[in-house]
Formats: structure tokens, sequence, C-alpha cells
């Protein structure tokens, strides 16, 4: 009786991977064209950058929801339970997008030649990596603005200041369809 192979994936392999997940933003072209390579150990790889840029984009996408406007109307919420509520609700959020939507594309890819369900995932990953990074370019400005105000209903982020946020939180999400509108056309063409 053989004994199982086991197959490892080396470090520098994630390292690659997470070092692309940013890399992607510049060069986006380059990174997702990595994402035809649908083996296991590809995949297991990328697994480390799909599940930060995952998180990081569902943080930033709750944050960007209603309730995220008026979560600490409640006077015994604090920062906190924000911070919580954030990385709990987008995590979960983030996951669910992930998994969703990955279907989705998966099927609408089917018409057009297709993709597997992991590279549509991992697509999806990888093309919502610029709202990761308004995490760290639009919410910390927005909270020092803001403040407080950013999580109740009324004060100071209203109007033209508020208007200018969303707008640069607009640009974020077209730049992820963007790179997902890229990423289909990489993966796609053969």
């Amino acid at each position: 009786m053989a004994a199982p192979v086991r197959t490892t994936v080396a470090p520098t392999d994630e390292r690659l991977w997470l070092q692309r997940a940013v890399l992607v933003l510049v060069r986006p072209h380059d990174v997702l064209e990595g994402l035809r390579d649908d083996s296991d150990a590809a995949a297991r790889a990328r697994g480390e950058a799909v599940l930060a840029l995952v998180l990081l984009s569902g943080i930033a996408s709750v944050l960007w929801t209603p309730v995220a406007g008026r979560i600490m109307n409640d006077v015994t919420l604090d920062w906190l339970d924000v911070t919580i509520w954030s990385f709990l609700g987008g995590s979960l959020y983030g996951v669910a997008f992930f998994f969703v939507a990955g279907l989705v594309l998966y099927a609408l890819t089917r018409v057009v030649g297709g993709v597997t369900y992991r590279q549509s995932r991992h697509l999806l990953a990888f093309a919502s990596a610029p709202l990761a990074l308004s995490l760290f370019v639009v919410w910390p400005v927005r909270l020092a603005v803001y403040g407080e105000d950013v999580f109740r209903s009324g004060g100071a982020d209203h109007g033209a200041g508020n208007a200018a946020f969303v707008v640069l939180e607009l640009v974020f999400v077209a730049w992820s369809f963007a790179l997902l509108a890229i990423g289909l056309r990489a993966l796609v063409r053969r």
C-alpha cells in the first residue's frame, strides 16, 4: 500500500500572492493572468491573499451601509462596539458575497467559455482590492474629519463634504468593476 502523497505550498508562493494582492492595484493584467492556473497548489498559495481581500473589502462595504450611519444612535454603544460590529458584520458579508457572487459570476461565464467556480471566486477577491484599499485610504480621513458623526444620524457628516466621500467611494467601486472586467478578459481569453 502506497503512502498518501502530500502536496505542500512553499511559503514563498503564499508571500508572492500576498504581494500580488497589492500589486493588482497597479498592474492588474499581470496579476489576474496568474489566476489561469487553477491547480490545487496554486489555489492554496492564493488562499491567504484571497481571505485577506475578502475580509477587508467586506468590512469596507458594511461601513458604507445606512446601518453604519446610525449604529451609534444607541447611547450604550461605543467605538469598541462599532469595531466589533464592522469586523464581524463585514467578515460575514464579505464571505457571503464571495460565495454567492462567485456562483453568479461562474454561471454567467459559462456562456462565454467559462472559468471554474474557484477562479470566479478568486477573481472577485482580487477585483475587490480597491474596496479593501478604501478602508485604509478613505476611512481614516473620513473619521478624522467627522469623528463619531459618521456613525450617528444627523450631525456634521452631511452636505458637500459627505457627498465628496461618497463620490470617492464610488470611484473605488468603479475601479473594482474595471479590475473584474480585466480579469474576466484575461481568464476567458486563453
